[in-house]
């Protein structure tokens, strides 16, 4: 992927080494309050890098918090390469920033450690912490307590060709059925139906779809006959209809690129396909719809990032201020305002007129019913192992229940040696 588009929401598994600008709690004096005494507090933000127009927007989110609150001054912090390595290193080490980003994906085995602030205490009702989408705040929840509130997100929705849909007769397919019957009457020649990225973070709705567990009781489940069977048409699409390809094999490096090319007449893809599209592609007359539904029921994916509080911050009252603002309808409104990522307050996204946008309306759409990419303190190494079998049966080395048996077995031992 494109990480450009990407940083911004951390859908990646985090970037990659070298922090810009040190960081410690002990900047500017001891205090806690963060405001009252007249002195002024400094706290630290620290985050990955975007592209510079998302750069623009949080610095202007952060010039706007203050100058409403004169007592805080916000030390950003851009970590740019390895950022959770980084930001655990620091942790440990009690230099870790008052206020950071957190991936979905990482918050479960980060919040188990005890770095991470239990927020609850801080939120007072004028917060509404019932406007955030639910999907996205259960991502930071653990045994009752919240850790972080989510800053944006991105669903998945199907990107298609209008001109090749139109060209073939082809209505916007709105089952997974409909979805294989247009993809066959899609392809020609060099020209694929789906543009499909064979990986657990993009296909986990499609694996639990059956009813089977990806993960259970935090172990490595995914050779289970109901995710093989569910993920069965995958490989048989690719292999045996023969109307599906990922990208690097029409020589892309991603979804959007592949999709842009015209090389896909249909790909699953997140809001970053969008301003991607608009710079690099902007001759592709496309649109966007829901994800197909598989059995009848709606699914998605949903990649998000919250702001969280380090549990060993001298000034949580100013941290909480500030990662309320962040989070608030008046922080989140500018930080979401120019379309790169979506506001996880459903509020906000209507006020921007994201739930009526033409491209982005079915990614709202998905918010509710979607399927975070996070589940337990063992994903990083149950993604990896179901990574590197996976796609030897999507290219038709071996069998998939054959494959996936052997990564699960890999996986939980793994686990267990843990």
């Amino acid at each position: 992927m494109k990480k450009k588009w990407l940083a911004g929401l951390g859908i990646t598994t985090m970037l990659v080494g070298s922090v810009l600008g040190g960081c410690s709690n002990s900047d500017n004096g001891d205090s806690s309050s963060g405001e009252g005494d007249g002195e002024k507090v400094q706290v630290t933000l620290a985050g990955w890098g975007g592209n510079p127009s998302e750069q623009k927007l949080l610095e202007q989110t952060l010039d706007d918090f203050e100058a409403s609150h004169p007592n805080i001054d916000v030390k950003l912090e851009v970590i740019s390469e390895q950022y959770m390595d980084v930001i655990k290193t620091r942790l440990i080490g009690g230099e870790g920033p008052d206020v950071f980003y957190l991936d979905a994906f990482e918050a479960p085995a980060l919040v188990e450690t005890g770095v991470v602030e239990p927020l609850d205490e801080y939120v007072t009702e004028e917060f509404d912490v019932e406007d955030f989408e639910k999907p996205m705040l259960e991502a930071f929840q653990v045994d009752g307590k919240t850790y972080g509130f989510p800053k944006d997100y991105s669903t998945l929705a199907l990107f298609y060709n209008k001109k090749m849909l139109e060209e073939a007769g082809v209505e916007v397919p709105k089952t997974w059925e409909e979805f294989q019957a247009a993809s066959e009457k899609l392809t020609n020649g060099d020209v694929y139906g789906f543009g499909v990225a064979p990986e657990l973070a993009r296909l986990y709705y499609i694996a639990q779809s059956l009813g089977g567990k990806v993960v259970k009781d935090d172990k490595a489940n995914f050779a289970s006959p109901e995710v093989v069977d569910a993920l069965q048409p995958i490989i048989d699409q690719h292999n045996e209809a023969k109307t599906s390809a990922q990208p690097s094999e029409v020589g892309a490096t991603w979804g959007a690129e592949m999709f842009g090319q015209e090389k896909a007449a249909m790909v699953i893809e997140g809001n970053w396909a969008i301003p991607f599209m608009e710079d690099t592609f902007p001759g592709v007359d496309y649109g966007t719809a829901e994800v197909p539904t598989i059995n009848g029921e709606k699914g998605t994916m949903a990649y998000t990032v919250a702001y969280v509080m380090n549990a060993a911050s001298e000034k949580k009252e100013a941290s909480w201020k500030l990662l309320s603002y962040l989070t608030g309808k008046e922080g989140m409104e500018t930080w979401t305002s120019k379309g790169f990522a979506l506001p996880t307050r459903k509020s906000v996204a209507e006020k921007l007129g994201y739930d009526q946008d033409e491209l982005r309306s079915a990614l709202v759409a998905g918010a509710p019913y979607a399927t975070v990419w996070s589940e337990g303190t063992n994903l990083p190494i149950i993604v990896n192992n179901f990574n590197n079998q996976f796609v030897s049966a999507f290219l038709g080395d071996r069998p998939l229940d054959e494959a996936l048996k052997e990564a699960q077995e890999q996986a939980n031992s793994e686990i267990e040696s843990n």
